[in-house]
């Protein structure tokens, strides 16, 4: 699964990164453990291009009663994708980009469970794919909501976890974010494991797994708990 991630980058480079004109997010502020249930950015092509907006993580269907059963699809598996009526009819029309530059898995290891960060060689921004949806309350409160596919791990997190989140390949992410775009078996082909060998993990502070520890700190590399 995927659990936990960062985007620690200025505002104005997520702008250039998307190739965004309009200044659409002012309450982006980065973050060193986004975790679910908190608004993350996300990336949807809008009529006038690309737009940045904040998306709450963990998918609300629109024809949920409740939003409860949103702490129980923050991910989306690529392989299941089609079957579940959570999200096979998002993924011909309600499809997103979660920017991200990093994100933690954690190892399990004899007497404890190392968590790992995992980034880009180039430590660059790269981009989750997501599907988003749109519910609303009784008291007619809307409420936009998102989900992150995941697949089968790759040579790099097969040690650490049996899955990963679905990297777009940077070739890719306009053809996933096209709204005029619906084919499905198409687009199924681009949830498939990033190449391990543009990626690397490095062991981080067990610190990460509270949800309010939120600083730079949580980036530093550190040795493995079970070395100490």
């Amino acid at each position: 699964m995927c659990g936990r991630f960062t985007i620690t980058v200025p505002y104005e480079e997520l702008l250039l990164r998307y190739y965004i004109d309009e200044d659409t997010n002012t309450n982006y502020e980065p973050s060193y453990n986004a975790a679910p249930m908190q608004y993350i950015p996300a990336v949807v092509k809008g009529s006038n291009g690309n737009r940045l907006g904040s998306l709450r993580w963990g998918l609300v269907p629109s024809w949920a009663k409740e939003d409860k059963i949103a702490s129980k699809m923050i991910n989306a598996r690529a392989e299941t994708i089609t079957e579940k009526p959570s999200f096979n009819r998002l993924i011909a029309s309600r499809r997103c980009i979660i920017p991200a530059d990093g994100f933690y898995e954690w190892q399990q290891r004899t007497k404890s469970k190392q968590p790992f960060r995992i980034i880009l060689k180039d430590e660059g921004i790269f981009s989750f794919a997501g599907l988003y949806d749109m519910w609303m309350d009784p008291n007619g409160n809307r409420l936009a909501t998102c989900t992150i596919i995941t697949t089968a791990p790759n040579s790099l997190m097969a040690d650490i976890h049996h899955r990963m989140p679905v990297i777009l390949r940077n070739e890719d992410e306009a053809e996933w974010l096209d709204r005029d775009h619906a084919d499905v078996p198409a687009l199924m082909q681009l949830l498939r494991p990033y190449d391990s060998n543009e990626m690397r993990a490095y062991p981080v502070s067990s610190e990460v797994g509270n949800v309010r520890n939120n600083d730079a700190k949580l980036l530093e590399e550190v040795k493995p708990a079970d070395l100490l």
